[in-house]
């Protein structure tokens, strides 16, 4: 505290003999406002009004909604839009069937290596959804690593729809896991244990008490699992061609790939699948509605988890099990790819080499793409830390016009599929009336990773600015400090470790992002995620494996430290 009243004091003192240091919030609002419009509403508006307009690339405003007839005409828009809802609800389904029971007994029950199991099921946000994709494909297709090893392959079953479901589940099913143990975790089994004190049985207990007390945090979660599989890319390209699912993002991306490209009905379906991921957010809330549930319990205690009893080694072997086939098998076919020096020679130890990560040596493309990405990174790591900071500063410690608006397009990238935001910025910046233009440059690249992670940075530090009082702020502007003083000297320091976290987690996403990557990288340009894409293209398997396994290992250095600083966060509060 003594710290915390001299840097009080040090900016009061500052402010005063530096005049200049000055800062309105309402022009910094207003200067906000600006940023957020540039980089959310600006992609989102040129995606609605080439929707409605489909001349508008000719600067036409004629035949308004003339594409929605023509596209909802066309005899695949209803399947894909039906696929996509089948598709997402069914990863929720596949996702609650496993989340829901290992969350629950991790959040009740006194799991051996609890920790590790942790680890293990958080592996697979390490791992992009496209790289386990193609781990999936090296491992289970014919000749893969399960039939060098056990003479059979499961090629037919994940070039399936079933395949494709159960890749993107294995990929997505942590979001549930983690959010049913923890919020079991907290509420604890002090309330079941009474309800069995009265004659209420296991399973009714559960169901009557534990259950609706986390049912906000298992449909929070479900919905979660469905937009992130609605969304997701990667895993869809990856597997869905060969196995005749297609969805609405890959078909987005088709139409303006392939000739001849289709702005208005790309448009369209990128307009329906923004408003497919909102209407779960609605569903969600209706599901919700008057099933709010408060416990009278007094003053908070510890609760001691049960012992598994005789359940303790099928319990075990379960987690094994999806362990095994979410994060270990995938990464073993990334990293087993990368050493080996062909994949017809098979797995063995004479076929070892490290020529694939000499590819990745300085001067060469790999290297070029390593630092393109390294560097797009860092950019998005320094702007959204940035506009988040100031972003949620203003929303959360000021009582000024337009909070709400702003914070609207804060949250509004939490619903915007990826493959919709780089649609957006292509119909945006690629007008003639721009006199100076990002597209077709890097810059659109740095524009479209900080709209997709703009969140990450804007939720960290409201949390932790909620979390401090206004007593200190107050303190120094009562001893002549400007706010703008204040918010450097005061705030920023204190909510650096959640700030500095959260940076860290959008460099590591941003450093391997894939479909908006693909969409808007100029041309001689190759990112992290082009470069491994390409190399599984052209046959260079070996050079695109090796480039993953570094891609995973710098993600889960710097997720590691974002975990750390947010521990010794928490710890100073």
């Amino acid at each position: 505290m003594a710290n915390v009243a001299a840097r009080v004091s040090a900016s009061a003192a500052a402010s005063r003999s530096n005049p200049a240091v000055r800062l309105s919030p309402t022009l910094a609002g207003l200067a906000i406002l600006a940023v957020l419009c540039l980089l959310v509403a600006l992609p989102i508006g040129f995606v609605v009004l080439q929707a409605v307009f489909p001349d508008l690339a000719h600067g036409s405003f004629a035949h308004p909604f003339g594409a929605f007839g023509q596209t909802l005409a066309r005899s695949d828009t209803l399947p894909l839009l039906g696929n996509t809802v089948r598709f997402g609800a069914t990863v929720a389904l596949a996702c609650s069937l496993i989340g829901i029971p290992l969350g629950a007994i991790r959040g009740l029950f006194k799991l051996p290596c609890a920790r590790m199991w942790d680890l293990l099921f958080l592996a697979p946000f390490l791992i992009p959804p496209y790289l386990a994709a193609l781990g999936w494909m090296l491992l289970l297709q014919p000749h893969g690593y399960l039939e060098q090893f056990c003479g059979v392959n499961l090629g037919h079953f994940l070039f399936s729809f079933q395949g494709v479901v159960l890749a993107m589940t294995l990929n997505v099913f942590p979001v549930v896991y983690f959010a049913v143990s923890r919020a079991l975790a907290a509420t604890g089994s002090r309330l079941g244990d009474v309800a069995r004190v009265f004659g209420a049985g296991p399973w009714r207990s559960f169901v009557r008490v534990s259950l609706p007390l986390i049912l906000p945090s298992i449909a929070a979660s479900l919905l979660l699992a469905f937009t992130m599989s609605i969304e997701e890319f990667g895993i869809p390209a990856a597997l869905g061609s060969r196995a005749g699912v297609n969805l609405m993002v890959t078909s987005i991306e088709e139409r303006f790939s392939d000739w001849p490209i289709d702005l208005p009905g790309a448009s369209v379906l990128s307009l329906l699948l923004s408003l497919l991921a909102l209407a779960a957010f609605v569903l969600q809330r209706k599901v919700l509605a008057g099933r709010n549930f408060e416990t009278q319990t007094g003053k908070p205690s510890a609760t001691t988890p049960r012992e598994l009893g005789g359940w303790r080694w099928p319990v075990l072997a379960t987690f094994a099990c999806v362990a095994f086939a979410a994060t270990l098998a995938p990464l073993f076919a990334i990293v087993a790819t990368a050493f080996s020096r062909t994949l017809s020679d098979g797995f063995s130890v004479g076929n070892m080499t490290l020529a694939h990560f000499k590819a990745l040596s300085s001067g060469s493309e790999g290297a070029s793409a390593l630092g393109t990405s390294l560097a797009l990174a860092a950019g998005t790591a320094l702007l959204t830390g940035v506009l988040g900071f100031l972003s949620a500063w203003y929303v959360v410690k000021t009582r000024l016009r337009g909070r709400t608006v702003l914070d609207a397009l804060t949250l509004l990238p939490h619903a915007l599929p990826g493959i919709v935001v780089g649609v957006g910025l292509i119909l945006a910046w690629n007008q003639p009336f721009w006199p100076v233009t990002p597209y077709n440059t890097w810059g659109i690249l740095l524009l479209s990773y900080s709209c997709l992670l703009l969140p990450y940075p804007i939720r960290y530090t409201s949390a932790a600015l909620r979390q401090i009082g206004s007593g200190l702020e107050a303190a120094a502007r009562v001893h002549g400090a400007s706010a703008g003083r204040v918010l450097v000297r005061i705030v920023m320091p204190m909510v650096a470790p959640a700030l500095v976290s959260s940076m860290l987690i959008v460099f590591a996403i941003a450093s391997r992002e894939l479909v908006t990557s693909l969409l808007l990288a100029p041309s001689g340009v190759q990112t992290v995620s082009i470069y491994i894409w390409q190399q599984f293209e052209q046959g260079s398997i070996g050079d695109g494996m090796a480039m993953g396994a570094v891609t995973i290992l710098i993600s889960g250095a710097l997720l590691g430290l974002g975990a750390r600083w947010a521990s010794r966060f928490d710890r100073a509060l």
